[in-house]
């Protein structure tokens, strides 16, 4: 993770995001820039908050651990994504870890400061609203593709989210099979049903398995048949 204080930067992402209102004068200079590399955590399940964070840049995973360390991929998120709201507001300790899928960029401001300039900002706390609101509606339509929709078509989706950014810009054209109990728990299936449906996914040239990955062959073809995202 590196740190920059690099405020025209900064001024750069809201502008290009359109967010300049929800900052007045006072806390800009609080403002932090943050990049993570791909493969870091961003923040850990259980740990303490310290920021709230605004992607402006990449690809993360959200996923949540078990007591018995077994891991579930929840979604993956790009901008404009806010990391660290319904904590903030709930003011409890972080409920999901949060991984850079390819290089991230984030803007980040302590909660103190927050609560300090914040709390009464018109401009801020709706466009909070709006992002936590819009999560709960994510969430809803995710239960309801994963009842309504096929396996293949969950599985298709779930490719195309791990492997590419934002700007569908491939940032890791490999998934490893190691992860593919998580999988099938996140697209609701079981292990067994999940590598048939790969082996015909094989069979259709859209992945090949190799060296314990799954690695996508035929991205147009997978976004076909994944009609949507459901994972993003």
């Amino acid at each position: 993770m590196k740190e920059l204080k690099a405020s025209e930067l900064i001024e750069t992402y809201l502008r290009s995001h359109q967010i300049q209102s929800l900052f007045n004068e006072e806390i800009l200079p609080y403002l932090t820039l943050f990049e993570f590399e791909k493969g870091e955590q961003i923040c850990s399940q259980g740990e303490a908050v310290e920021y709230l964070y605004i992607l402006v840049k990449g690809k993360v995973k959200i996923f949540t651990t078990s007591e018995e360390g077994k891991t579930l991929i929840l979604s993956f998120k790009t901008p404009l994504e806010v990391i660290g709201d319904i904590e903030y507001v709930q003011e409890i300790d972080t409920i999901n870890t949060v991984e850079a899928v390819s290089p991230v960029v984030m803007i980040g401001v302590r909660q103190s400061v927050l609560r300090r300039f914040l709390k009464d900002h018109s401009p801020f706390l709706q466009f909070l609203l709006k992002i936590i609101t819009r999560k709960f509606y994510i969430k809803s339509q995710f239960m309801r593709h994963n009842i309504l929709y096929p396996v293949e078509t969950r599985l298709a989706s779930y490719l195309v989210s791990v492997a590419y950014d934002e700007n569908e810009a491939l940032v890791n054209g490999k998934v490893s099979t190691s992860n593919l109990t998580d999988i099938a728990n996140l697209i609701g299936t079981s292990y067994r049903h999940l590598n048939r449906v790969i082996k015909e996914f094989c069979l259709n040239d859209l992945v090949e398995r190799d060296s314990g990955a799954i690695v996508i062959k035929d991205l147009e073809g997978l976004k076909s048949l994944a009609k949507e995202n459901l994972y993003e």
